[in-house]
């Protein structure tokens, strides 16, 4: 075939025809088979009973009882040969150069990543490694080359099967447009670029993914690989999009079902695609013939097309419920474990039990290593045992339509691995490989949305909204704060907020006097572990098999014991709705970390910042560090007064601390932290050959992956780092700390010894209750306190409090609902003594929520 542009071009088809053709000599049949071409290939399943001497009068044989090699081996020569009707069709290809004329109108030097030479180098790649017979292919061949498929114009009523007539009349009419029209719509459009030749290379792209699957579907070749351009899965029914102006595979899909409705009826596709496709997608969101999985990044709906119809949830409607299922990465950096990992474990089990009569796969090469694009790092070799294992599926009718893929070498040596798997060849081996926590965690999570659709996808939903529960995130926040309080008469500090929820009951926890301490230590951290084998089927939890790894509990121990004040803070990935909902949610990180800024931000400003510490000691354990990393970075008080920050990191985001105003920040940071980060983490990854900046502080690689395992394992040098910045000494007893369970083992705290020594308060105060209460008070002014499990209510009468024992701890109005937060009073409460309480100086207006009073400001109220 001559590949010149002139030539294709002097040879153009008229819109609608169709012609397909061999290569002479290219085709060997066995024995006494002629060649015969592509456009009389014969039904060759008709020939399958003669070939293999099947009469009628036959009887089956269940058994090989009986079996004469003499017999056999004596009326060899009488009988024909017999064949494998399917070993010897051969791969089809789909290549024109025409498609290369879709470019864009100003040339520059910042090339469109959607270049015209995208498929040029696949087809020049797959001719090197002799599987074309092209004047460009180096000899010698392989046997039986790849089966020439000329790609034609699709015609309208094909293209308007799946797009609005509208849309055809658009694209139709860029033929036309004058040069500042079409870069006008350069300026418009979503990541589009047009020509005047732009609406005939689309028509090509469409009628060649038409013919490929046509060719697929008759058997005139046992598979296929369509290398068309421009891409279509971005594209809409009723406009274009994201470098796509036409959706070929959709199409295709639609025209070739309605031509062979009896051996074309349930169509797989399958997306691997770095991008989701969302044309694809909603062209079959209702229709339950056809199964639609995307593999893509995902990144919350942050990465391209952006928004929610990427996520697991979108499942499909009406008759269609079940047939979209949506794969999406939380982040670019996926590579082949992730990938196997995600077909082994929801692909093809649901692509086994819908059972299709034909496979498309939508194959874009922009996940593929090298692709700055998509960012992440699949192999050729990877993308050769995905191809391998779908060609197990309907009978081996697989076509391979090029979607995306931006780096020349990439997108070429993929689509060669996978052409080669296609004609016969083994995939190679890949390397010993395992799937990272983001594609476990999102697998599983897919698996648990599927299986109301799917028989072969567990665990099944483990609650609905019929049954009645807590979230354990709640219920353990409840344990730690009756846990805190018993061991060292941790109390609620009062957070004002605008809304209500579970979540926020005992949030933040205070040792008593924490203010007046010398040294201060603040802990921001995710809940606790809940570690666990859950049911294979049911997804249940045993209880006695079940433990909670509450580590930090060792380090609040160490510094109560050495005379720290402390304040604890939780920082729940999911806030539970005053209804609580049954249903499983996933964490919402944008709130979350909202939230986290902005109660750092609070508890600085009311309770750290006001009070004259000696030294002030900030760690965050996992996704809660958030919270310190905005504190420092955006407000210079907190460095200033700041001795030391520690954090620890296992599978959350490494932050960086930077300040574009402060550049001494990030050589402060560096210089006054300890980061500890599991040793799989991808920042060593990242910086393990370039220097690493400072701004990430003082980097430690533990020998340890899981957050309770290197809470554990540096506790020695925590608490070496607290004390020699604290100027505390530290004897002996730093070893038995170290390796503790931070329990007491029975033996009394500090704060219990004090609480001995005044066991109820009677104390004269400024006391003024209110309407709603105050921040430790009933609405009749009582006060409560905790000692042992002993509940006592003593009410305030008269200016007169009197504190007993309580069973429930909360410096929180306990008259709101459940004893959670309020609007907060107008008066000025005065507190009782011994229990942790918002500074004497007013408050911070930057709170979580403002009121008008009287004073007409203030998130809480001020002490006078």
């Amino acid at each position: 075939m001559d590949t010149s542009g002139d030539t294709l071009m002097g040879n153009m088809e008229v819109p609608g025809s169709s012609n397909m053709r061999t290569v002479n000599g290219s085709f060997q049949p066995p024995l006494s088979m002629e060649p015969t071409p592509l456009g009389s290939t014969p039904d060759i399943s008709a020939e399958t009973g003669s070939r293999l001497n099947i009469s009628d009068d036959d009887d089956y044989q269940d058994s090989l009882d009986g079996w004469d090699d003499s017999a056999e081996t004596e009326n060899a020569g009488e009988k024909p040969p017999r064949l494998l009707p399917l070993a010897y069709l051969r791969t089809g290809l789909c290549y024109d150069d025409r498609m290369r004329y879709h470019a864009e109108m100003a040339a520059t030097s910042d090339f469109h990543p959607e270049d015209p030479r995208r498929i040029y180098y696949i087809f020049k790649e797959l001719c090197q490694a002799g599987l074309v017979d092209d004047p460009m292919a180096e000899r010698p061949l392989v046997p039986n080359t790849l089966l020439r498929i000329d790609a034609r114009f699709a015609t309208r009523e094909e293209i308007c099967t799946i797009h609005t007539p509208e849309h055809f009349d658009f694209i139709q009419r860029t033929q036309f447009m004058e040069d500042d029209e079409l870069l006008g719509l350069e300026q418009s459009m979503d990541s589009l670029y047009f020509n005047r030749l732009s609406f005939e290379s689309a028509l090509l792209s469409c009628g060649g993914a038409i013919e490929t699957v046509k060719a697929v579907v008759t058997r005139q070749v046992k598979n296929a690989i369509a290398v068309i351009r421009p891409p279509g899965h971005h594209a809409e029914v009723d406009r274009p999009g994201g470098f796509c102006l036409f959706n070929n595979v959709p199409v295709a899909s639609h025209v070739c079902r309605d031509l062979h409705p009896d051996t074309c009826r349930k169509i797989l596709i399958l997306d691997w695609d770095v991008h989701h496709g969302n044309g694809i997608q909603n062209a079959f969101y209702d229709d339950p013939n056809v199964l639609y999985i995307s593999i893509h990044v995902y990144q919350d709906g942050k990465f391209y097309p952006g928004g929610p119809e990427g996520d697991m949830n979108y499942c499909g409607a009406g008759a269609g419920i079940g047939k979209n299922i949506n794969i999406p990465w939380p982040t670019k950096g996926m590579g082949d474990g992730d990938y196997m990992f995600a077909f082994q474990q929801i692909v093809m089990p649901i692509a086994m039990e819908f059972s299709p009569d034909l496979v498309i796969i939508a194959a874009g090469f922009d996940a593929a290593a090298g692709d700055e694009l998509g960012g992440c790092f699949v192999s050729p070799t990877c993308y050769a045992h995905m191809t391998h294992m779908l060609m197990t599926l309907a009978e081996g009718k697989v076509c391979v339509c090029l979607e995306g893929g931006y780096n020349f070498r990439s997108i070429s040596k993929s689509a060669l691995a996978v052409t080669r798997t296609l004609m016969g060849e083994p995939p190679d081996r890949l390397p010993p490989t395992a799937a990272t926590n983001y594609a476990i965690k999102t697998v599983r999570n897919v698996a648990r949305t599927q299986s109301k659709y799917w028989r072969c996808m567990f665990p099944q939903e483990p609650i609905n909204d019929q049954v009645r529960g807590e979230r354990m995130h709640d219920v353990l926040r409840d344990y730690q704060a009756t846990h805190y309080w018993d061991q060292y008469r941790m109390n609620s500090l009062y957070v004002f907020r605008s809304e209500l929820s579970q979540s926020f009951k005992d949030q933040v926890l205070a040792t008593p006097n924490f203010e007046d301490k010398k040294n201060l230590l603040v802990i921001f951290h995710d809940p606790p572990d809940v570690i666990g084998v859950p049911d294979a089927t049911t997804g249940k939890l045993v209880l006695h098999n079940t433990w909670l790894a509450d580590e930090a509990q060792g380090i609040i121990k160490w510094a109560v014991d050495h005379g720290f004040g402390v304040i604890d803070v939780n920082i729940p990935p999911h806030i539970s709705a005053s209804s609580s909902s049954r249903t499983v949610e996933e964490p919402d990180v944008d709130k979350r970390k909202a939230m986290t800024e902005k109660l750092a931000f609070y508890l600085w400003e009311n309770y750290i910042e006001v009070n004259d510490h000696d030294h002030v000691f900030l760690m965050g354990i996992g996704n809660a560090f958030y919270g310190i990393a905005r504190l420092l970075a955006q407000k210079d008080t907190v460095y200033q007064n700041t001795s030391g920050v520690i954090s620890f990191v296992a599978d959350n985001p490494l932050l960086p601390i930077k300040n574009s105003d402060n550049p001494w920040l990030q050589k402060w940071y560096y210089d006054n932290s300890l980061v500890f980060i599991a040793p799989a983490h991808q920042a060593w990854i990242t910086h393990s050959e370039k220097k690493v900046s400072k701004r990430y502080g003082n980097m430690i690689k533990s020998t340890r992956d899981r957050m309770p395992e290197l809470l554990v394992t540096h506790r020695k040098e925590i608490f070496e780092f607290l004390a020699e910045r604290a100027e505390i000494e530290i004897g002996d007893e730093l070893e038995a700390d170290a390796s503790g369970d931070g329990m007491n083992n029975g033996e009394e705290t500090e704060s219990e010894k004090e609480g001995e020594k005044d066991p109820m308060i009677i104390k004269q105060e400024n006391f003024s209750g209110d309407e709603n209460g105050s921040a430790n008070g009933t609405e009749n002014g009582s006060a409560k306190r905790r000692n042992g499990s002993t509940s006592v209510i003593t009410t305030s009468t008269n200016n007169l409090t009197v504190t007993a024992p309580r069973s429930t701890r909360s410096s929180i109005p306990p008259n709101s609902p459940s004893s959670l937060l309020v609007e907060p009073s107008t008066t000025n409460p005065t507190p009782s003594a011994g229990t942790p309480q918002p500074p004497t100086s007013a408050p911070s207006t930057d709170s979580f929520a403002s009121t008008s009073g009287p004073t007409g400001s203030g998130s809480q109220a001020a002490n006078p």
